[in-house]
């Protein structure tokens, strides 16, 4: 676990500040401003978008008694992106995104559940029915 905050914490800010200062040596420092603004702004209406419609497949499961796991999943990976597309960095808007779109979803889902179930097997979460 210590290696992934360093990665989150130290690696992943000095590659994107790296990206900030080379692309930014291309398009100009404006750009690269309005591009993380716009990616934020859009990043956001997308992940409302996703989340609603989740929502309400999470409901239409309880609805007919079933327990609705997918959704919950899906819920996990919006709000996981949602969050890297509000953080500035171009590396971190790409994984945002690909979080939020249903079809690069699907296959980021299936890790997820593997360390979900690997972090269940391991007592660290715990599931009970009531």
């Amino acid at each position: 676990m210590p290696w992934i905050l360093i990665l989150v914490f130290i690696v992943m800010p000095a590659i994107e500040i790296g990206l900030f200062v080379w692309i930014g040596g291309y398009i100009g420092g404006g750009w690269v401003i309005a591009i993380i603004i716009l990616t934020g702004v859009l990043g956001a209406g997308l992940a409302r978008k996703q989340g609603m419609e989740t929502w309400r497949k999470a409901q239409i499961s309880i609805a007919s008694r079933r327990i609705p796991g997918e959704e919950i999943v899906d819920g996990i990976c919006i709000f996981i992106g949602a969050v890297f597309l509000l953080a500035p960095g171009f590396v971190t808007d790409t994984v945002g995104l690909l979080l939020l779109l249903p079809a690069t979803r699907r296959p980021l889902k299936s890790i997820i559940k593997k360390w979900l179930g690997f972090m269940i097997a391991k007592k660290q979460i715990f599931f009970r029915k009531w």
